[in-house]
């Protein structure tokens, strides 16, 4: 479980790719300097499990199903990540609940930076069958994950919504330097999709009723 406040901005420094996954080296002098293999760190908003951590560095092993449904399917050295070590029971809930179970990825859509912060907009990508997808789970001042930082919803519409980031978040996480274009990571809120989840449960039920009913 993680917040969404990222600690420390790391870089990829080494990518092996294997059959359906992939091996990568991250360098995070601060995230690991307490990590033991087997513990958590979401590394652009993606949880993943601390293997041979050593010399401020550590590595991950990334499945398929991982590499298709994140940006991480792109990691190459060199590459900036936001890092976040897994939530401590007595630290306190800055951000948001964060799972790092990465939804799908959007598109930086445009930029318009203020005095004093910049409004960002990320378009998603609509379904097969024209349904608006992820989108459908976002909502004006609800909390979203973006490359696993904390953001709070200015305005959503069908193709995409908007966010304000205030200049410690530019300058602390790898958003400053994204430009139009870029492909990010979404974690929407679990509880959206429980919700739904349930609602479509209940309707099924409820016609499964009336068929069996003979009406």
């Amino acid at each position: 479980m993680f917040t969404g406040i990222v600690e420390e901005v790391g870089e990829i420094v080494d990518v092996t790719p294997q059959e359906d996954a992939a091996r990568l080296r991250i360098r995070g002098p601060l995230v690991t300097s307490d990590a033991r293999p087997g513990d958590s760190i979401a590394v652009n908003g993606v949880c993943l499990t601390v293997v041979d951590p050593s010399d401020g560095s550590f590595g991950v092993d990334v499945m398929g199903e991982t590499l298709r449904r994140s940006s991480l399917a792109g990691a190459s050295p060199g590459t900036t990540v936001n890092l976040e070590r897994a939530l401590s029971a007595s630290a306190r809930l800055g951000g948001h609940i964060v799972q790092g179970h990465v939804d799908g990825t959007a598109t930086l859509a445009g930029l318009e930076p203020s005095e004093h912060w910049t409004a960002v907009r990320f378009s998603t990508p609509r379904e097969p069958d024209g349904g608006v997808g992820l989108a459908r789970y976002i909502v004006e001042k609800g909390s979203i994950a973006v490359d696993g930082v904390s953001l709070t919803v200015t305005g959503v519409d069908d193709d995409g919504f908007s966010v304000g980031l205030i200049p410690t978040t530019l300058a602390e996480t790898t958003l400053g330097s994204r430009q139009v274009g870029a492909t990010v990571n979404l974690e929407v809120d679990v509880l959206a999709k429980y919700v739904e989840r349930l609602l479509s449960a209940n309707a099924a039920g409820a016609g499964a009723g009336m068929e069996g009913s003979g009406a």
